[in-house]
């Protein structure tokens, strides 16, 4: 049975870290691409990040570029994203998702498989 559990969220300060963790089951994760998406209140979802697992290639979406970065551990098949210099619009809960078979990082919602339930953020002072 396949899933995706994030966890690391939490109440931060404007210009903090965390990093998050998006443990995954039932597939071998050096399999699949990972993205991580995020949706703040009262808007859409947005990808935020992704991982290409053949070849290592890293995606950012232009907001966070800079800040954030996404890692991979096959030893623990999880997936990690490290967010530093928090801010207020970074506020939103963040969820992993696999990429489906044969698509790609960039397909957005309607390339992933699977996803996990969300980690809640907070950027508050």
């Amino acid at each position: 049975q396949v899933q995706l559990v994030e966890s690391g969220g939490g109440l931060v300060q404007p210009g903090g870290s965390l990093r998050l963790s998006c443990a995954a089951s039932g597939f071998t994760l050096d399999d699949y691409n990972i993205a991580w998406f995020r949706q703040a209140p009262g808007k859409e979802r947005e990808g935020v990040s992704c991982l290409s697992r053949g070849d290592g290639s890293t995606y950012y979406a232009d907001s966070v570029k800079g800040r954030f970065t996404i890692s991979g551990d096959n030893a623990k098949n999880t997936v990690y994203l490290q967010m530093n210099s928090l801010n207020f619009e970074d506020t939103a809960v963040y969820y992993c998702a696999r990429v489906r078979g044969g698509y790609g990082c960039l397909s957005g919602d309607i390339g992933m498989d699977y996803w996990g339930k969300g980690t809640l953020v907070i950027v508050s002072s």
